[in-house]
């Protein structure tokens, strides 16, 4: 679901201040996802097809929300993704932190840098604030004008 997101914020905002940044956090998280991928093949992990399913459909309803236009990007719209994106970085850092924590006992672990990819998730979270905080500014302060002008950044 995180690369569904990053990719379509990155879609929406290739042609502005946030595309750069979205263009690299995208790749990263492509990155993780397929050491995740790699990590749950060697735990033995089967991927659920209907998680899988459950996800894309979650994030394409993601895109349906109160923004006052059906068909139009808006700077809520982007302030919604980057506050996914975030609780997206949050979870897959817990993520690697807890399995850091049982690396130790459980030999399949140990070809995985795990303190690596904390810290990078820690870092892509540190670097988004910035842009969520732009997008929250944004998106709020065009809340009590005409729908019409929000778009307009």
């Amino acid at each position: 679901m995180g690369v569904e997101l990053a990719r379509r914020a990155l879609k929406e905002n290739r042609h502005n201040d946030y595309g750069q940044f979205l263009a690299t956090l995208t790749e990263e998280i492509g990155q993780d996802r397929r050491t995740l991928v790699q990590l749950m093949e060697r735990l033995a992990i089967p991927r659920s097809k209907a998680k899988v399913q459950a996800a894309w459909a979650l994030e394409k309803l993601g895109r349906l929300k109160l923004n006052g236009r059906i068909l139009e990007y808006s700077p809520l719209s982007r302030l919604i993704e980057l506050e996914g994106l975030a609780a997206g970085i949050d979870a897959k850092r817990a993520m690697w932190l807890s399995l850091l924590q049982i690396r130790a006992n459980d030999k399949r672990l140990k070809d995985f840098d795990l303190e690596r990819l904390a810290a990078r998730a820690e870092d892509q979270r540190r670097r988004l604030e910035p842009h969520r905080l732009s997008a929250a500014h944004e998106a709020l302060s065009s809340a009590d004008r005409d729908p019409t002008e929000a778009g307009s950044h």
